[in-house]
């Protein structure tokens, strides 16, 4: 019975290429009093397996608490192993925005004492007795009332890059460091206020509005099914959006954007900026902001120190971390000397440029080393696979199982002796004649710079 996985980020990410299915991204959650969560746990870990579900779930003695990506033709077939639990039927499913089939590589299913951190002891208060869940019509609506504080129970990393227009935006790393943070800020206001929270799915919000309540705020409300909802409700009903910016997510993507607003700078040289990386020094590992041009210069690290340790050979880099809580063990949140232009705490929100901006004329750069969320984030389609052996490098013959193929397409060949080599088709003959597109069934053959093997695959690159 197997309960864990097997299989590499790389190795999956490869799978999910070949297999050239649609995923999607979706979150949930549920409190619920869960008598066994190992048992639980390891009954989901088969269920979804068999579904070739993936993500990061966590489940404790409180409930489940879920971020992943399902195949879309298995949707209904994961739905019924939720339905299959008393307490998750009819359960909202948030689907994100923009959907990547690499925003996971892996199912994760981690027992847990509480599904979120919170610092709370729950026996002090009335975990039931939450807040009054609002829509995105009405929330939109509640913001515009001058009577209304709106707090962004997010952490500074995530709100930096997008939060809501006037929105209080704690300068903290973790969901417990907000809660007395902004009860002391707002004790004046229990009464009169409405006290208007928001986080990325809504799951810090259900217990943070009883949590308010229960310190004596009268009048508090929560978004319904949080960023992530809001942004499939305003779209869906054409409503303006309040929120402004980049929406951060805990996967590979690191974010989805709700707006083509860009709010935020690169920290390294303070030009508009919102895409997150981690520094390619596995013993740092700092999350920050990095525009294109610092990532080619300083190859995606955040400093001058960690770039030169990437420098050094691999046994002197591992010696230099040993003994210390490196790489995925840690997860910096990019609080650093080094970072000169990283802003946190009160947020502006002021629009620096347009992502659309940047889809004309950006520098493009192929790094001396990509990182692996840089690997696996090429979009890619498999298309056909390699004939023969050509032991000249100016041939290579393919026949294609998928999709289509036309002349200036961009396509990857891989292979375990070819490796991965990307070039633009030129030329190409479909079955024997010149041709200028080519679809499943064809045998197409074209000029490579390189020798083809039949064990390579042809990938069409789709970004």
């Amino acid at each position: 019975m197997q309960l864990y996985n097997t299989l590499s980020a790389e190795e999956r990410a490869r799978l999910i290429d070949d297999a050239g299915q649609q995923r999607l991204t979706l979150s949930f959650y549920q409190y619920a009093h869960i008598v066994d969560p190992q048992q639980f746990r390891n009954e989901l870990f088969l269920a979804w397996n068999k579904l070739d579900a993936l993500g990061r779930i966590y489940v404790a003695k409180e409930g489940i608490n879920a971020q992943m990506s399902v195949p879309a033709e298995n949707f209904e077939a994961f739905r019924d192993t939720l339905e299959a639990y008393d307490f998750m039927k009819g359960i909202r499913l948030n689907v994100a925005v923009e959907h990547d089939d690499h925003s996971f590589l892996k199912l994760t299913i981690k027992v847990r004492h509480k599904i979120v951190a919170d610092g709370l002891n729950d026996e002090t208060f009335d975990v039931t007795n939450k807040g009054v869940h609002l829509n995105a019509k009405a929330f939109n609506e509640i913001l515009d009332d001058p009577n209304t504080i709106v707090v962004d129970f997010r952490n500074h990393y995530e709100s930096e890059v997008g939060h809501f227009k006037g929105a209080i935006t704690p300068d903290v790393e973790t969901f417990r460091e907000s809660l007395p943070i902004i009860n002391e800020q707002l004790k004046d206001f229990k009464e009169d206020k409405n006290l208007v929270m928001y986080c990325t799915g809504g799951i810090r919000c259900e217990k943070a509005s009883a949590y308010f309540k229960h310190q004596g705020f009268k009048n508090v409300f929560q978004l319904e099914g949080g960023i992530i909802n809001y942004a499939k409700q305003i779209k869906e009903e054409g409503l303006e959006s309040k929120f402004i910016g980049k929406n951060f997510v805990f996967d590979h993507r690191l974010g989805e954007r709700i707006t083509d607003d860009i709010i935020a700078q690169c920290h390294q040289c303070g030009t508009p900026c919102d895409v997150h990386t981690n520094c390619a020094n596995d013993g740092c590992h700092l999350l920050f902001i990095q525009c294109e041009a610092c990532a080619e210069k300083m190859e995606h690290c955040c400093s001058t120190e960690c770039l030169e340790i990437t420098h050094l050979p691999l046994a002197e880099q591992v010696a230099l971390r040993a003994g210390k809580q490196v790489g995925n063990k840690i997860f910096r949140k990019g609080k650093s000397e080094a970072l000169k232009f990283k802003h946190s705490g009160q947020l502006e929100g002021v629009s620096l440029a347009k992502a659309t901006d940047f889809n004309v004329g950006a520098t493009v750069f192929e790094p001396k080393t990509k990182t692996l969320r840089q690997r696996i984030a090429q979009k890619k389609v498999l298309v056909g696979k390699g004939q023969h052996y050509y032991s000249k490098s100016q041939v290579g013959q393919f026949i294609l199982e998928k999709a289509e193929l036309q002349l200036g397409d961009k396509v990857l060949i891989s292979g375990p002796t070819t490796g991965e080599q990307e070039l633009v088709v030129e030329n190409m003959y479909v079955n024997g004649q010149p041709g200028t597109n080519a679809v499943a069934g064809d045998k197409v053959t074209m000029s490579v710079p390189f020798k083809v093997r039949a064990s390579d695959k042809l990938y069409k690159v789709l970004n």
